[in-house]
């Protein structure tokens, strides 16, 4: 059984501050790829309006960025394993920036989407990275306190980016988001290479699975294009909906043959004999749907249907946002201080059904304090269950395994998030057009008429320079499409709220990544800085396999 933490001592202080340090170089680099994808939220209706894009250049431009993420994560992951940890988060940043301010100099949608891609493959890294050094100089038991600080990012990002955002659109104009987290990145490279010290590994032979990555890539790419396609492109029955399937099917069959044969796989097939791990996987899935798909989505609601600036929308999010701070940074500090974790996932994946739900309840004329309620629900939900899924699964894993094995959990989390995100952009942009056709009908004929024209051609319409009578049509339009759009994505949040109940409720490991290193290969062969971070004890605690007795687990003394 679990038991409370004494009073810290002047050493744990100690000890702590200096975890924090060796943190601030990697909080402030997630601060610069949440920021960058954030700031850009409010102002993409402006962007889409100013590019003259369609619905489906909106959802591309969201899902470029994730697709990139989703499919790099993981090549991120095992290059964790295998090469010099501080150099890749460093290099990751720097691809993160770079494709941000290319994508400030865009000129079309296709430009936009091109330089989000390279942003995509950045943020992969920063994704990837900052949770597999986490594990190397926190234990699982203490990890959640610092998990909290994670979160506690997320929300500051997360508010302050939408803020900021719509600030610079209203005023500057949205070209300068893009800009914007250059000075972040770099104050978070110094910071990088002045805190941040990680003991060094054993040298060995490097071996890429390219053939893999290439695989992974064709394989999740064509799934993509077929869901945001199918429907408007070409029929969901017809022979070129079923070769895309097949397609991806058959690459993706490669990709999981591949992966068994090759010595050093991308995503290690051998991951997924651990049920922690397979479940976290499944329900990290359906959690991606919720974070990315809501972010997408209200904002949309809130300037498409609302009619309100960016800068509004970022201010009308805001209790999503606490609510996502408040449950990340409580919930972490409890599981660290207890080492009870199952209860609290298992309420947070509650609460996303029931926000998820709600907010498919939602259209033209709900007051804001009702989805203020929802927003706020959906919060501590995502508080409560993402960063404590990646937490449970490290502490599944051998330290051999903590790169490929988190990176794998952000890449179906960035799976279906895209998947989602797309499969429902494609239907929101199926859906609104008909509501706007409906509601153009119920007008005078010569209004109707020219309004016909004026959207015919499938633009994301500029509301605030409509006509009364047809801005209130295409307002409620996108208020009944994207009530709806939450109302489809809410039966996948009960595939998360299942898989956290299968959970095994294993209790937290006492010992960090290095040490467990210094178990498995013996304390005389660890570098000198391993030594070191052991003599300090600011690595309390590392990741073991499932396959390890449980005795082995508690017996560890507390060092708490």
């Amino acid at each position: 059984m679990s038991t409370a933490r004494t009073a810290a001592t002047p050493a744990e202080r100690q000890q702590h501050r200096e975890v924090l340090e060796a943190l601030s170089g990697l909080l402030m680099g997630m601060f610069v790829a949440i920021l960058a994808g954030t700031v850009v939220s409010t102002s993409l209706p402006r962007i889409i309006a100013d590019l003259h894009g369609t619905q489906t250049a909106y959802t591309w431009v969201v899902t470029a960025t994730l697709l990139a993420t989703t499919v790099s994560t993981p090549i991120w992951g095992k290059l964790a394993d295998l090469v010099n940890r501080k150099l890749l988060v460093q290099l990751a940043l720097v691809v993160f920036v770079v494709g941000s301010a290319l994508a400030g100099f865009s000129q079309d949608t296709n430009t936009l989407i091109a330089f989000r891609v390279v942003q995509g493959l950045g943020a992969g890294g920063l994704t990837a990275l900052v949770q597999v050094v986490m594990a190397d100089i926190v234990s699982p038991r203490e990890r959640g306190r610092y998990m909290g600080l994670i979160g506690a990012v997320m929300a500051v990002g997360t508010v302050g980016g939408p803020l900021i955002g719509g600030l610079i659109t209203d005023g500057w104009g949205w070209r300068w988001n893009f800009y914007v987290a250059l000075p972040f990145a770099i104050a978070a490279l110094v910071l990088i290479q002045r805190t941040l010290h990680l003991p060094k590994r054993a040298k060995r032979a490097v071996s890429i699975d390219y053939l893999g990555a290439i695989l992974i890539a064709a394989g999740v790419s064509l799934l993509l294009i077929w869901v945001s396609l199918g429907g408007s492109q070409f029929a969901w029955a017809s022979a070129t909906s079923w070769l895309m399937v097949a397609g991806a099917a058959v690459l993706l069959a490669a990709a999981v043959v591949t992966e068994l044969k090759v010595r050093e796989p991308i995503i290690p097939m051998t991951l997924f004999r651990n049920r922690t791990f397979v479940f976290a996987v499944l329900a990290s899935l359906a959690i991606g749907v919720v974070l990315f798909g809501v972010s997408v989505f209200l904002s949309q609601y809130l300037q498409l249907a609302e009619g309100h600036t960016p800068t509004e929308a970022g201010l009308l999010t805001l209790p999503m946002v606490v609510g996502l701070f408040g449950a990340s940074t409580v919930v972490g500090g409890v599981i660290s201080r207890t080492g009870v974790w199952k209860r609290y996932v298992v309420v947070g994946a509650t609460l996303l059904v029931a926000g998820v739900t709600l907010l498919g309840t939602i259209r033209v004329d709900t007051p804001y304090w009702t989805l203020a309620i929802f927003m706020l629900v959906i919060g501590l939900g995502l508080g409560m269950t993402m960063q404590n899924l990646v937490l449970v699964t490290q502490n599944s894993l051998q330290a051999t395994q903590l790169g490929a094995g988190s990176a794998s959990i952000a890449f179906f989390r960035s799976l279906g998030g895209t998947l989602g995100v797309s499969a429902l952009g494609a239907f929101l942009g199926a859906r609104v057009p008909d509501l706007i056709r409906d509601g153009l009908a119920t007008l005078d004929p010569a209004i109707a008429a020219a309004a016909g024209k004026a959207l015919g051609g499938g633009e994301v319409p500029v509301v605030s320079a409509l006509p009364a009578p047809i801005r209130g049509v295409v307002e409620s339009a996108y208020g009944t499409g994207i009530g709806d759009v939450f109302l489809l994505a809410a039966p996948l949040t009960l595939v998360t709220l299942l898989f956290v109940c299968l959970l095994p409720n294993r209790p937290l490991s006492t010992k960090t990544a290095v040490e467990q290193l210094a178990d498995t290969e013996g304390r005389p062969g660890l570098a000198p800085a391993a030594e070191r971070a052991l003599e300090l004890g600011a690595n309390e605690v590392g990741s073991t396999s499932e396959g390890v007795d449980d005795r082995d687990r508690t017996a560890v003394p507390d060092r708490r």
